[in-house]
């Protein structure tokens, strides 16, 4: 891995500026192309074509990285060596923290006339961008992780089982009646086909509820102080995936790893926790021949919020002036708007949450689901989950035991044992 992030970071310095010129006076007409590193799917470009067109003589270019653990060390290595990561750069909410403690390394965006946009934001997201003594603004939000549950509609259908959005959410208000659902699914289907797409997903959604009923933490208390083992929030996460998995219900590939788009595109699962951002990933990777196909219903447990982030400027930017503006572009409430209707990634601003183009928004890959009302609803009572510093690393050797048990190479009454050993050592511990 050393060697594959070293060659990335060469191959990134390389690129990071077309000239390394600044261009920090506003007037002038250099031509400059500003490097955007993101993950994922942040629905963009239509945006980057409306900046280029008001400034003529920048040119953007989008460095994406589907996966975010993949994206998420290579971020790490550029910030920390100061060199190699572009002009603008997305940060995860679960990578938020540790690079909140580095705010030297970031271009304070109050600098760039960032301070009159606090509104546009809702207050946690504004405040999850702040160093931590408050005085810079590393970051503005881009969007939230309200919750719903994905499901192939067809496959319903042929399971014998409800197929309209409202009558599936009614047959799961919890998730042991959602295990019961898939068992009556993996009765009538069998074969390759599994009831839910990877056992990870079930359990961050599932994690990410449970922290916010009570402690609103996961790994890691306020103080970053390792709480796995006394917070009953990841216990109840974990115990509730492993029923899963000992279920039959559970494919036991990582998810967006390419076993995992391989069995959405071949029919291998039939559902799939859905944050508002999946919505964008389950139409890239099931492609056209499965629109129409997924739907879009309430998920088991209530609400909650998974996923987010921000962008922001690192200071080896040589072109921060531009970068700012193209932040503050991107992350405006239009913006947001725009994002969300090409990706569905729900607006953390509450303009945006309000406006008609978003609170009516039908999607047609999903069979026309509301799902501007669907994830509109719960928007605005959405509350952050602390995510401490090391938050990545332990959830990565957590999850690694989750497959494990799903795949029969872990045994379910040895796996918390054996994942909470993991997380310390991942911790660091």
């Amino acid at each position: 891995m050393a060697i594959v992030l070293s060659a990335a970071l060469a191959a990134a310095s390389a690129c990071s500026s077309d000239d390394g010129k600044s261009n920090d006076s506003g007037g002038s007409s250099e031509k400059i192309t500003l490097n955007v590193d993101d993950f994922g799917t942040f629905g963009y470009q239509e945006l980057y074509k409306q900046f280029q067109a008001q400034h003529p003589n920048i040119k953007i270019n989008e460095r994406n990285v589907p996966k975010l653990d993949d994206y998420t060390p290579r971020l790490q290595q550029w910030i920390a060596a100061g060199a190699g990561a572009g002009d603008v750069v997305a940060i995860e909410e679960g990578i938020m923290v540790k690079f909140k403690s580095q705010p030297d390394k970031f271009v304070d965006l109050k600098q760039y006339g960032a301070s009159s946009l606090q509104s546009n934001f809702v207050p946690w997201k504004w405040q999850g961008g702040l160093s931590p003594d408050g005085s810079k603004l590393i970051g503005l939000g881009t969007d939230m992780g309200s919750m719903s549950l994905c499901y192939r509609a067809d496959l319903f259908k042929k399971a014998g089982l409800p197929s309209q959005r409202d009558e599936v959410t009614k047959l799961w208000p919890t998730w042991d009646d959602f295990i019961k659902v898939g068992q009556k699914f993996t009765s009538k289907i069998g074969g390759s086909t599994k009831f839910i797409d990877s056992p990870e997903t079930y359990y961050n959604t599932i994690l990410m509820q449970e922290a916010g009923k009570a402690s609103n933490q996961t790994y890691f208390d306020q103080s970053n102080k390792f709480v796995m083992e006394s917070n009953p929030a990841v216990k109840a996460a974990f115990d509730e995936t492993v029923k899963m998995s000992d279920a039959g219900l559970a494919n036991g590939v990582q998810f967006l790893s390419d076993p995992w788009s391989q069995a959405l595109k071949k029919d291998a699962f039939a559902t799939a926790p859905c944050p508002a951002w999946m919505l964008g990933l389950i139409k890239q990777y099931g492609g056209d021949e499965q629109q129409g196909k997924w739907d879009v219903a309430g998920v088991p447990g209530g609400g909650g919020n998974w996923g987010g982030s921000w962008l922001a400027v690192p200071t080896q930017s040589k072109h921060p002036k531009e970068a700012a503006e193209l932040v503050k572009f991107l992350t405006s409430p239009q913006g947001q708007i725009a994002a969300f209707k090409a990706a569905n990634n729900l607006p953390s601003s509450p303009q945006a949450l309000n406006d008609p183009a978003v609170k009516a928004f039908n999607n047609p890959y999903f069979n026309n689901a509301p799902v501007g009302q669907i994830y509109g609803a719960t928007a605005t009572s959405l509350k952050p989950v602390y995510l401490g510093a090391d938050n990545q690393e332990v959830r990565q050797a957590v999850e690694a035991d989750l497959r494990a048990i799903a795949q029969k190479k872990l045994s379910a009454s040895s796996g918390w044992g054996k994942a909470v050993s993991d997380a310390k050592k991942a911790a660091g511990l």
